[in-house]
């Protein structure tokens, strides 16, 4: 629970950071920063992804004492890695190719990609190792320093520029602050060992694969935004989708921190079968709690807007968001609902598989749909690669033969979001305000969680009665 509420917390954070930062940044401003981090990403996940990967799945009390080079080896592995890509990124820049951002972006989303991966590595070790206490301290002064110097850039000198400087800072002040935290016994003495590293790669590559296949699509929409209409159209594309991303997926990786770790290690001690059932539970949670999200989004999106949004994207805010839902609602399941099945029966080769029919269907529907004097018709291709990619990815899995969550338990999520939607839909149309959005977050969960409550969806109530008695 402290870790859910400390990545509840991030989230929050998260969302005012973003916010203010284009705000202060404008829209063409936001549109470099937005693409330089979009980059970052791309990078860290096609290089460093594996060691986190790694670390989430395999770095565990047991695996401490069984395999002690495990978690050098993940430290040697990052710092080789983290080298070369900073001497890399040097020659690249030298060669004297052109590319969308100039180099000085170039340079700092690389330097963001070392320091958000060794952020991320670190904060997987404390997951792993079920450490509260060291992965609340991470999440608390990066949260503290990115406000800080991320948003007095942006305040200050309206530079995308210095924003991203203020972001890399803040990603490594967070590691070096929180090092002193990491318990005692935590390192040895073991040598890293080549072998070790290959098991991991080989565990995580597909998984990297796929992930970056995905990042692959909007990542590229915004380089031809950035072409075609501009950077300035670029930031309101960025702006709709950064939100929505992190009000969709930032809510299933609060679940995720904790249901896949808790799948891991029910698969361990107790055997498949119970980690399947395990499994089957997180799907229906995960499946309840990103519809309804979703849902209540596109319900409360006027006094969001009204409420949140910088005045400078207002208008193409409200028209991208609700396009690019269905591609968030997919994105979230593939992430946190199908892939874990892949993950913890070890065989993630057919992730690349639904990747690259997401990446094959987003250039056809970009080329097939009629070209807007907005970029309305890259979110909804988007969206579309992202749904095909869900489909085939759930009829992979099905080859498996895994345990689905029960008809029930999916029948009462959809039931329980139409009914309140329902009852948040006459709200829409009133005043836009804070009044608007307290009323309808309060009568959206009140008509939630009685339905789920009342019907007994996954078990909840059974759960909830018994932590109360204890």
């Amino acid at each position: 629970m402290t870790v859910f509420l400390a990545f509840l917390c991030n989230i929050l954070f998260n969302f005012a950071i973003g916010l203010l930062i284009a705000k202060f940044l404008g829209p063409e401003e936001y549109g470099r920063f937005a693409l330089s981090h979009a980059t970052a990403i791309a990078v860290q996940t096609a290089f460093f992804d594996w060691i986190r990967l790694g670390a989430t799945r395999f770095y565990s009390q047991r695996s401490q004492h069984e395999n002690p080079a495990l978690r050098p080896t993940l430290d040697v592995s990052f710092s080789l890695i983290g080298c070369a890509i900073a001497i890399g990124g040097g020659l690249l820049m030298l060669s004297g190719v052109h590319f969308t951002l100039s180099n000085p972006f170039i340079g700092l989303a690389l330097a963001i990609a070392i320091a958000n991966g060794l952020f991320d590595y670190h904060a997987a070790l404390a997951r792993a190792r079920f450490h509260d206490q060291h992965y609340v301290r991470l999440i608390l002064v990066k949260t503290f320093l990115g406000a800080l110097l991320m948003g007095g850039a942006a305040f200050w000198f309206n530079s995308a520029m210095l924003t991203l400087v203020g972001a890399t800072l803040s990603l490594g002040g967070a590691v070096l602050a929180a090092r002193s935290g990491l318990p005692a016994g935590e390192t040895c003495q073991a040598l890293p060992q080549f072998a070790t590293a290959s098991a991991l790669v080989r565990y995580s590559l597909p998984i990297v694969c796929a992930n970056l296949l995905y990042l692959s699509i909007p990542l590229a929409n915004r380089s031809l935004i950035a072409i075609f209409y501009g950077f300035s159209e670029t930031g309101q594309f960025s702006l709709a989708f950064d939100f929505g991303t992190k009000a969709i997926q930032a809510i299933g990786s609060a679940l995720d921190v904790v249901l896949f770790q808790i799948a891991v290690a029910t698969h361990e001690l107790l055997g498949p079968s119970h980690g399947r059932q395990r499994l089957a539970n997180n799907i229906a949670i995960i499946f309840s709690v990103v519809l309804a999200s979703c849902t209540g989004l596109w319900l409360t999106l006027p006094s969001i807007e009204g409420m949140i949004v910088p005045n400078d994207f207002r208008g193409p805010f409200y028209m991208l968001l609700p396009l690019m839902l269905t591609g968030l609602f997919c994105s979230a399941l593939i992430q946190f609902a199908i892939t874990p099945i892949f993950q913890i029966e070890k065989r993630t080769v057919p992730l690349i598989a639904a990747a690259f029919i997401g990446c094959l269907v987003d250039p056809i529907l970009v080329y097939v749909l009629p070209r807007n004097p907005d970029a309305s018709s890259l979110a909804i291709a988007q969206a579309g690669a992202m749904l095909a990619a869900l489909i085939a990815l759930i009829t992979f899995a099905a080859f498996t033969k895994p345990q689905w969550p029960r008809w029930r338990d999916l029948a009462i999520a959809m039931l329980a979001t139409a009914l309140m939607s329902a009852a948040l839909l006459p709200l829409r149309s009133r005043e836009p305000g804070l009044a608007t959005l307290t009323l309808q977050i309060g009568i959206g969960l009140l008509v939630y969680a009685t339905v789920t409550l009342s019907l007994d969806f996954a078990g909840l109530r059974g759960i909830i009665m018994a932590r109360l008695r204890t």
